[in-house]
């Protein structure tokens, strides 16, 4: 089963190359299905296979935007550095989606983007804030870095109150977090 996902993500990828290029601020539209290996013991969509879903809708974006070729061309990397998700409405196998990427804005230590499912009756299931860090021989980089290669003249729109909030509420949180407090 391990294999499905890199099957379904290389399959995502071929698809989105052939899709025409779009800005970078631009939001994307996919369509995915829930599958029956996609499911938890309560024959809904799994909530880290949600995760896995988001994955690839921001692959799809970037390979859209010129985003990802250009972390290959000059060896960025990403990794996800945080993310909030609310779900809202089930998911069951065979239910066809659309997912909803765009990026938000950055700042000086992340891109953030955001990212929504919707089932056929045009509902919103779920919602995702996700804060990514750009790497650079292991080490993190101001994002500008990386996104002035795809635009020199590239500039973050103002991210809404909700993200600005959710960045503020995550710089007080405790790194590392306590443990074994109160045992």
């Amino acid at each position: 089963m391990g294999m499905y996902i890199f099957t379904r993500m290389f399959y995502h990828i071929y698809k989105a190359r052939k899709l025409p290029k779009i800005p970078f601020w631009q939001m994307n539209s996919s369509h995915h299905y829930c599958l029956p290996w996609d499911l938890d013991t309560f024959l809904e969509l799994n909530n880290g296979r949600t995760l896995t879903l988001f994955d690839m809708g921001r692959t799809i974006l970037g390979e859209r935007t010129g985003f990802s070729a250009t972390l290959r061309k000059h060896r960025f990397g990403l990794a996800v550095a945080g993310a909030s998700v609310r779900y809202r409405k089930r998911i069951t196998v065979f239910q066809k989606l659309e997912m909803r990427t765009r990026a938000l804005g950055y700042d000086d230590k992340f891109i953030y983007m955001e990212q929504t499912m919707w089932n056929a009756k045009g509902e919103c299931c779920n919602h995702l804030l996700v804060r990514a860090a750009v790497l650079k021989h292991k080490r993190m980089v101001d994002p500008i870095e990386l996104l002035e290669k795809i635009d020199p003249d590239i500039k973050s729109p103002e991210l809404p109150e909700w993200a600005k909030a959710w960045v503020e509420a995550e710089a007080q949180r405790i790194w590392p977090p306590m443990q074994n407090e109160g045992i």
